[in-house]
């Protein structure tokens, strides 16, 4: 006998395949077997393509919003280090002396990088809530990020590949929370 399975040898008394661990089940042969008509591989149910890939989505998402924050705060933290030193000759712990004038946009640029996480952050918690607003907020954030090399990139692209099509459009909507 052969696993059904992966076509591994499997003796007539075990149960399950010692190299898949697919279950064996004994085929009792009523008439000569005819090649072309059987099958090795038990068919597989087809689950549609928004259902496998959502909660990936939503937990990549999450994920973006968190590296989003991370590295908003490392860069910050590195220019800040960078100018204090280029322009007071020091640490910044040492000599605490004038800023250059575009360093008063530091804020500013704190404020867009903590809305861009959060903006990200909800994406991910749509997503994974299956809200009817989800797939439309996440399409425009795919787009948003492609520019984001190399991560936002990928995941604007996994997103319109996920939710673009119009067919996705309509498995999301069957198994969409109102809300």
């Amino acid at each position: 006998m052969v696993c059904q399975a992966c076509g591994g040898p499997v003796q007539p008394d075990m149960r399950f395949c010692s190299l898949c661990g697919a279950q064996v089940i004994a085929v009792q042969p009523t008439a000569p077997q005819q090649y072309a008509a059987y099958s090795p591989y038990p068919t597989l149910p087809i689950v549609p393509r928004v259902p496998r890939h959502l909660q990936t989505l939503g937990m990549l998402w999450c994920a973006f919003a968190a590296l989003r924050v991370l590295e908003g705060l490392v860069g910050m933290f590195f220019v800040r280090l960078l100018v204090y030193r280029q322009w007071n000759g020091g640490w910044p712990w040492h000599h605490y002396g004038h800023m250059p004038p575009w360093m008063h946009l530091m804020p500013v640029i704190a404020a867009f990088t903590v809305l861009a996480a959060l903006f990200a952050a909800l994406v991910g918690w749509s997503l994974l809530n299956r809200r009817t607003w989800g797939r439309t907020l996440a399409i425009i954030a795919a787009v948003l990020v492609l520019f984001k090399f190399p991560f936002g990139t990928a995941l604007g692209v996994y997103t319109l590949w996920v939710l673009a099509p119009s067919a996705s459009g309509v498995e999301y909507d069957s198994m969409a929370v109102p809300g």
